[in-house]
C-alpha cells in the first residue's frame, strides 16, 4: 500500500514544520484520513527533568492523561481518541500505519502526533528509551489490537472522535490545527 507523504505542509510560521504522512486503511489497522505528525527536535530538553518538561508543554496547550514509559512492541492502536508521544530520553525505532506503514527512529525532543486509529509498534529502542503520551479532552483511550472485531468497531468510532482544539506543542494555532481541519 502507498503511505501519502506530505513535505511541504502550509504552516511556514513554525519553527519547527512536521512531516506528515497519511497512512491508508489496510483491512486490519483503520488508521484515519487526518496526517500522522511527527516534529522532530521539538521540544528543547537539555537541562533538568525532560519527562516533566514535556508533561509541561502538553497540559500548557490542553492535552493531559500523561503517563511515562515506553511503546508497546507488538501493534496496537487507539479507536477512541488522538494520541501525543514525546520522547523525553533515547531513541527508538517505531513503526508508524501498521504493517504496511513506515519505520521512524525517533529521539529526545521528537514528538509524534497520531490521529485516531493510528497503528504503532516500538521494533527497537535504547536502554534508556522513555516516551512521555497524552491525550486531549475526550474519551479515555483504549487499547485495540488488529483483530477483525476490533476493526469494525473501530471503523465506526474513529470518525466520531472530535478533533482537539490545540495542538500539543503549539497551541491553538498549531501546525495540527491548521492541518488536520483542513483534512476534516
Amino acid at each position: 500500500m502507498t503511505v501519502t507523504y506530505h513535505s511541504d505542509p502550509s504552516t511556514p510560521s513554525f519553527k519547527i514544520k512536521p512531516v506528515s504522512f497519511v497512512f491508508p486503511d489496510d483491512g486490519s489497522v483503520p488508521n484515519n484520513r487526518l496526517p500522522f505528525l511527527l516534529y522532530k527536535s521539538a521540544i528543547a530538553l537539555e537541562n533538568g527533568n525532560p519527562e516533566q518538561a514535556i508533561e509541561d508543554t502538553f497540559h500548557a496547550n490542553g492535552w493531559g492523561r500523561t503517563w511515562r514509559n515506553g511503546i508497546f512492541d507488538y501493534l496496537h492502536y487507539h479507536a477512541t481518541v488522538h494520541e501525543v508521544l514525546g520522547v523525553a530520553r533515547g531513541r527508538a525505532l517505531v513503526r508508524f500505519g501498521g504493517d504496511h506503514g513506515e519505520d521512524f527512529e525517533i529521539r529526545k525532543g521528537d514528538v509524534a502526533i497520531l490521529p485516531a486509529g493510528t497503528g504503532h509498534q516500538r521494533l527497537s529502542a535504547s536502554d534508556d528509551f522513555v516516551v512521555v503520551g497524552a491525550y486531549p479532552p475526550g474519551p479515555q483511550m483504549q487499547i485495540s489490537r488488529p483483530t477483525p472485531e476490533n476493526y469494525h468497531l473501530s471503523v465506526q468510532s474513529i470518525p466520531e472522535v472530535a478533533l482537539p482544539d490545540t495542538d500539543p506543542v503549539y497551541g491553538s494555532r498549531g501546525p495540527l490545527v491548521e492541518l488536520w481541519k483542513k483534512r476534516s
